[in-house]
């Protein structure tokens, strides 16, 4: 009876244990198939993720401002190299292929904190990288990437900004258009043998896909005439800093937009970030005289003066309750002069009294008009709005300061786009870098060009007018502040402007300035606008100031080269 009762138990549990195989061979079969087959497809298969190189950028005549292109890098593994002898091998081996002494290349591994990677030598040539293939170095390898390189160097650096290590756009147009820029991620699935070396490519993988690419509005010629003219004026006067802009009038494209002091690419580590940044677009300034036009303008528009309105100067004082006493500069003493005198010998008394005349209300509405106190809408990151008080905070203090550009702040790109106004007849324009927008195939899916003249903000009458007469008078007239930039072949216009420095305490500094000169050329059917401001021209060397001495030679340089080079293309 025991027996059998054994025998039964055995039975029993011998079913149990096959019942349980039985079981556990369908879980397998059925419940995990999918898992044991991506392990087994995980270990006869290597993923190689690409990276995806960035879209370029051209000037308007298709020269490369920035590319990116592949860069090979030889590294070495360090943990590898427990064994000295080892490391000497290798170093032996590289010294003839990369012309890098053996010492230098074992002092670098040796030295590095991190055991799984240190470079040895950056950007390798193809036939160094097929030796060092072919040598099959223990412990060394090559790592593949791509890097974003910058033909122009300095000359656009300001413009183009930087990428990080990961190519992703920080600064610059880099930043304002790197969705654009940046592409699609692919990746390449091989089957490999069991030592992990590929056999095949698996039907799975897919190719990445290039970043778009960009057409922008920079000529890199006249780009080149503007920073070097400001350069050498900048050396010439010792000055502090400086910013140029030359735009078409017609449309707001940014032919050329300088900073100074620049920075190199290539150096990015050594950059100081003051250097980095775009003066054009994010450093307001009071303008000083070269606002005086657009309020010229805005009070003839508004029908509170005429062109024949005679305005007593004062003799060079002009003290009263309310505003206090306002001067001329040089202490030059004016009688009667009408606006076209006001601008052309640049009268702070005169300015301020056409603002008394027209009101806070009207000059407050035609300065917001032109666009100050408000972003331009530029496609550059980091634009500064400036500063235009609320009509409500102006006193008899304000109407007489910001006519001759005190008492408001505003930027270069601000600045320009007003005189752009003035130039083609009183229409607003919305400068802009970007042209077009152009796909991995070439194709242009996106033009960003503005509509051309859409609407008027002041009289054609008295836009034309005021370029005609009196800017053409401050650089042709014996009087004119802007002689020192007029050309005998095309007839130059536009308004010097030699602005006071605000310090702390609502005060100025007496001893510094910004000389300034925004105009254009040729008068008659402007082709382009140009802005020329330095900042902090030294003094002490006796050798001027002021926008007429300073910045009006500058304008001279770069509008005969540009004008010349339009010619011609």
């Amino acid at each position: 009876m025991k027996t059998n009762l054994a025998i039964t138990a055995i039975f029993i549990l011998l079913i149990a244990a096959f019942g349980g195989l039985g079981f556990r061979l369908y879980y397998l079969q059925y419940y995990k198939t999918a898992e044991y087959e991506l392990d087994s497809k995980r270990q006869q298969r290597a993923i190689v993720s690409n990276k995806p190189p960035r879209g370029i950028i051209v000037d308007r005549q298709n020269k490369i401002l920035a590319a990116s292109k592949m860069v090979d890098t030889v590294f070495a593994e360090p943990r590898i190299f427990a064994d000295p002898d080892a490391m000497k091998v290798a170093a032996a081996k590289l010294q003839d292929i990369l012309q890098v002494p053996s010492h230098e290349i074992c002092a670098i591994i040796e030295e590095t904190k991190n055991p799984g990677f240190v470079k040895i030598k950056d950007d390798i040539t193809t036939t160094q990288r097929k030796k060092i293939k072919d040598a099959r170095i223990y412990g060394i390898g090559i790592h593949s990437n791509w890097r974003r390189s910058y033909p122009m160097g300095s000359l656009t650096s300001n413009i183009l900004g930087l990428t990080d290590n990961e190519l992703k756009g920080i600064e610059g147009i880099e930043l304002k258009y790197n969705s654009y820029l940046t592409g699609q991620k692919g990746r390449d699935i091989f089957v490999v043998d069991a030592h992990r070396n590929p056999i095949a490519l698996d039907e799975a993988s897919n190719e990445y896909k290039e970043g778009n690419s960009l057409i922008s509005t920079i000529d890199s010629t006249i780009q080149q005439f503007t920073r070097q003219a400001l350069i050498k004026q900048c050396k010439a006067f010792e000055a502090e800093s400086a910013i140029a802009i030359v735009m078409d009038p017609w449309t707001g494209a940014i032919l050329s937009m300088v900073s100074v002091p620049d920075f190199d690419p290539v150096d990015r580590a050594n950059s100081k970030a003051d250097t980095r940044r775009n003066r054009a677009i994010t450093d307001p300034y009071e303008p000083g005289s070269i606002f005086k036009p657009i309020v010229a303008a805005i009070a003839l528009d508004e029908g509170v003066i005429t062109k024949t309105t005679s305005i007593y100067c004062e003799k060079g004082n002009y003290t009263g309750k309310g505003f206090g006493t306002i001067g001329e500069w040089g202490n030059h003493r004016f009688g009667n002069l009408n606006v076209n005198d006001i601008l052309v010998r640049s009268s702070n008394i005169g300015m301020a009294k056409i603002g008394q005349k027209a009101g806070k209300n009207k000059i407050h509405r035609g300065v917001k008009l032109f666009g100050f106190g408000s972003k331009t809408g530029i496609d550059l990151p980091g634009e500064d709005s400036g500063i235009l008080r609320n009509v409500s905070k102006w006193d008899g203090y304000s109407i007489t300061r910001v006519p001759f550009g005190h008492e408001v702040s505003v930027t270069a790109i601000q600045i320009i786009r007003a005189y752009a106004t003035l130039a083609n007849g009183g229409s607003p324009v919305t400068p802009h870098i970007i042209s077009a927008i152009v796909n991995s195939r070439g194709q242009i899916t996106e033009f960003k060009r503005p509509s051309r003249l859409t609407g008027k903000i002041i009289d054609p009458k008295v836009a034309e007018w005021i370029v005609q007469k009196p800017l053409v008078g401050v650089v042709n007239d014996e009087h004119g502040t802007g002689r020192a930039a007029s050309l005998e072949k095309w007839q130059v216009f536009g308004k010097t402007g030699t602005a006071n420095i605000s310090s702390t305490g609502g005060n100025y500094d007496e001893q510094n300035y910004v000389a300034s000169f925004a105009g254009g050329a040729p008068a008659e059917d402007p082709a382009v606008v140009i802005l020329v401001s330095i900042r902090k021209p030294n003094k002490s060397l006796k050798k001027g100031y002021s926008g007429g001495k300073v910045a009006a030679p500058v304008v001279k340089e770069i509008l005969e080269k540009t004008m010349t080079y339009l010619e011609q293309i």
